[in-house]
């Protein structure tokens, strides 16, 4: 069956980084556009970044645009979200989710998602 699996995530200060990884399996993931969202205690799921099949289109939430950056190994059926100078804002369970052929902000549209990973950043 599909998994993703995020990783990466952890306690970081303010104006720290994390690299969050998401390994995909079970799926063509050359097929699949990768989202990355995030849901912070209290709020509603909120997406964060999303890159096309073959890594060339990117597209980025106003909230973490110039600071985050998302980028895919289709060899490794993996998606990655690098995470530059983090805020308390930022805290959050975040997912990865995957999407067939179709590249789109709309979480309700995506097929398949992780368990998540916790971010935390102190102020």
């Amino acid at each position: 069956q599909v998994q993703l699996v995020e990783s990466g995530g952890g306690s970081v200060q303010a104006g720290g980084s994390l690299r969050l990884s998401c390994a995909a399996s079970g799926l063509n993931f050359g097929d699949y556009s990768m989202g990355w969202f995030r849901q912070a205690p209290g709020k509603e799921r909120e997406f964060v970044s999303v890159i096309s099949m073959s890594g060339g289109g990117t597209y980025y939430a106003d909230s973490v645009k110039g600071r985050c950056t998302i980028s895919r190994d289709n060899a490794k059926n993996t998606v990655y979200l690098q995470m530059n100078s983090l805020k308390p804002d930022d805290t959050a369970v975040y997912y990865c989710a995957a999407i067939l052929r179709t590249l789109t902000t709309n979480q309700a549209l995506y097929d398949y998602w992780g368990q998540g990973t916790q971010v935390t950043v102190s102020s």
